[in-house]
């Protein structure tokens, strides 16, 4: 079950007259050329950040409020959200990014000079500590269990009804 993503294809029909009356003002900023933001979740990381009013909020068919407190109550919802955001990445975001980078080059750091190599040493080691447990199970181990096996292959159980 993976995430499909869709290509939404989106037209507007609009006159003639009305197509050309709305695009006037924009032609009369020609200083002004807005691009389109990067997406700054390409990875799609945070897909359960996507909450809309409609996510929290929702009024079944049988309880509806007046159209105006709920044109009103989404605009306040929107409104809040996004100027929370702004207001917290505002003050959190710069401190916030200078521990996490401290925090991942402290990680990436040992595991690059402690982990790895204490890995690496032990893989070295492990054939000869496999030689030796091979070793003490076969002298120890073994014995024992091949005696509790015979002792134990001699007990007979039988069933009998009364």
């Amino acid at each position: 079950m993976g995430l499909e993503k869709e290509k939404l294809d989106t037209r507007i029909i609009m006159d003639e007259d009305e197509f050309n009356r709305s695009i006037e003002p924009i032609l009369s900023n020609k200083g002004k050329v807005y691009t389109a933001s990067p997406d700054r979740d390409p990875n799609d990381i945070n897909p359960h950040l996507k909450v809309g009013f409609e996510d929290v909020i929702a009024e079944p068919i049988s309880t509806h409020s007046f159209d105006r407190v709920w044109i009103g109550s989404h605009a306040t919802f929107e409104l809040v959200k996004f100027g929370f955001y702004r207001l917290l990445t505002t003050l959190l975001a710069v401190p916030v990014a200078f521990i996490l980078g401290i925090v991942f080059g402290v990680l990436s750091c040992v595991h690059i000079w402690v982990v790895m190599p204490m890995i690496q040493s032990f893989m070295m080691l492990l054939p000869s500590i496999h030689i030796v447990w091979r070793s003490l199970t076969d002298i120890l181990v073994t014995p024992l269990f091949h005696s509790m096996g015979k002792i134990l292959s001699s007990i007979q159980v039988k069933a009998t009804e009364n």
